[in-house]
């Protein structure tokens, strides 16, 4: 049979009723639809230490990236949900990245007996929001700095076989009735993609085990 996936859901905002928050919890509960598992990883509300410390860029994690660890157990998806702020993500997705999934850990290599590999082979999905405008982001460049930085690169140091992003532009306050559907409709377009193109991953590795279920 055909074997669900596991999605990590990691967002980062520091308002409760965010529209992150939104975002990172419609695409959990459209994947779940699909008859997928989700884990929503709400960092702020986790009080997630984002400061990375020498030992454990050296290879030694603390006790609470070792609980993060067993909290996500085997991940097929990780997705970052997270806002634009001055052209980059909040300090404490970063942080995220750099003690959950990086530490320790160099181009290519893990350190022997860790999970610094955690994402070695995963799928990455980037589900970011902004006040501004797309047209004004690319205008400036920002987009495509983040596909560069959090994209391609982590899929380049992680081993990742694909990345995706999804923009999300205009959220403001007192975003209209109209705007806020619309965008909650395109996460459920982008679960789908991501599912669509996992079956396609599957397809062409013939090593990858049994293929997702769903489309």
């Amino acid at each position: 049979m055909d074997r669900p996936l596991k999605h990590a859901v990691i967002a980062a905002h520091p308002a409760e009723g965010s529209f992150t928050l939104a975002i990172a919890n419609r695409y959990a509960e459209a994947v779940r639809s699909h008859g997928h598992e989700a884990i929503v990883r709400d960092l702020y509300r986790l009080g997630f230490d984002p400061v990375l410390s020498e030992d454990e860029r050296q290879g030694h994690p603390r006790a609470d990236v070792l609980a993060e660890w067993d909290a996500l157990g085997e991940i097929d998806v990780f997705v970052l949900v997270y806002p634009v702020w001055f052209g980059a993500p909040p300090a404490m997705l970063v942080g995220y990245i750099d003690r959950v999934l990086g530490a320790g850990r160099t181009r290519g290599q893990a350190s022997e007996g860790d999970k610094a590999s955690i994402l070695q082979g995963k799928y990455l999905v980037s589900l970011t929001l902004s006040g501004s405008m797309r047209a004004w982001l690319d205008e400036k460049g920002v987009l495509e700095s983040l596909r560069n930085l959090f994209d391609r690169y982590l899929g380049e140091v992680f081993g990742l076989p694909e990345t995706h992003h999804y923009h999300f532009d205009g959220v403001q306050p007192g975003l209209p009735e109209r705007d806020y559907r619309f965008h909650l409709a395109k996460v459920d377009d982008a679960a789908a993609g991501v599912l669509s193109r996992m079956r396609h991953l599957w397809s062409k590795n013939p090593n990858a085990g049994e293929p997702p279920i769903g489309g």
